[in-house]
């Protein structure tokens, strides 16, 4: 096995740049060399590490190997950066205006987001010289972003760990079925038979949105599929549903002032779905990810736990 110790740290980050941009040409102009020493920077670590790293296909694409040295680069990156910011953590040095930014990228499934992670980033900023690019994705898919190399973090459905992450468990998101009063006069007015669900109108945030179908498998115990409209912004998904559009399932602790009041009806009382979500996070010492993991589980068990 060949010694994969001393990895050039300008090859990783070249590795990095060209999969995250998708060409040799727009790595090179990013790293301002030619599109000739990226690419001989790549073969050299492939030479290196004996192994394939990129499907030299148009965008690129990272293979296994790949990923592995994608995510190193972007550890590699992290550590650095924070390590410039603890030598000039003095504030009466000048330097520290001039310390760079640590960029964290996050995959953050939508609601999580619309409800309580931008108060776990205003934490984090809070403490450290750090920005956030935030990958939405539905939490049954966030886990693959991660261990691509793509992500630091993600919030995801999925408790097994990806190899070189941590996992804790962040509690549960309470999706119940509504519709306005109107909506159930019109279309479920005997009631959520199978064959009412399936022709009344629904509402689903996107193609990877499968909470409504699993509600209907859950209630039904049969494949449903009603008429659909596809909303991917969870401000008009609400407001659709609300609407009269259609019938969704929406966070719990949403909807339940409207409930109780009247102003939104479940379309089948005391059923409900449950999502757990988990914490992902590269198993890496550093103090930007261990307060962002603190804000993170904080700000969703104070929110989960309503």
């Amino acid at each position: 096995m060949k010694d994969l110790t001393q990895l050039d740290p300008v090859a990783l980050r070249t590795l990095a740049t060209a999969v995250r941009l998708g060409t040799f040409e727009a790595a090179a102009k990013e790293l301002h060399v030619t599109p000739s020493a990226v690419s001989q920077r790549i073969k050299a670590l492939e030479t290196r590490v004996g192994r394939v790293l990129v499907h030299r296909t148009k965008p690129l694409e990272a293979t296994d190997a790949g990923h592995v040295l994608v995510r190193l680069a972007a550890q590699t990156e992290m550590l650095e950066r924070e390590a410039y910011a603890e030598l000039v953590d003095d504030p009466d040095e000048e330097a520290t205006e001039d310390a760079p930014w640590t960029a964290v990228p996050l995959a953050v499934n939508t609601d999580a987001l619309y409800d309580w992670f931008v108060e776990a980033m205003v934490r984090v900023r809070q403490r450290h010289r750090v920005t956030f690019e935030i990958l939405r994705e539905d939490q049954t898919r966030t886990a693959e972003r991660l261990r691509r190399g793509e992500v630091m973090a993600a919030i995801t459905s999925d408790p097994r760990p990806v190899p070189g992450c941590t996992v804790e468990r962040l509690g549960a998101m309470r999706y119940v079925a509504v519709a306005v009063p109107e909506f159930m006069t019109e279309h479920l007015a005997e009631g959520p038979t199978p064959a009412a669900l399936e022709r009344a109108p629904m509402v689903a945030f996107d193609r990877d949105d499968t909470l409504q179908h699993d509600f209907l498998r859950k209630v039904t115990r049969r494949h449903l599929a009603p008429p659909t409209t596809w909303i991917p912004s969870v401000h008009q998904f609400d407001h659709a549903v609300r609407r009269g559009i259609g019938w969704g399932m929406l966070v719990e602790t949403d909807v339940r002032a409207d409930v109780r009041a009247g102003r939104l009806v479940e379309i089948v009382p005391g059923r409900h779905v449950d999502v757990p979500l988990y914490w992902q996070r590269w198993r890496l010492e550093s103090p930007v990810m261990a307060d962002l993991t603190a804000a993170v589980t904080t700000e969703a068990r104070s929110w989960l736990g309503r």
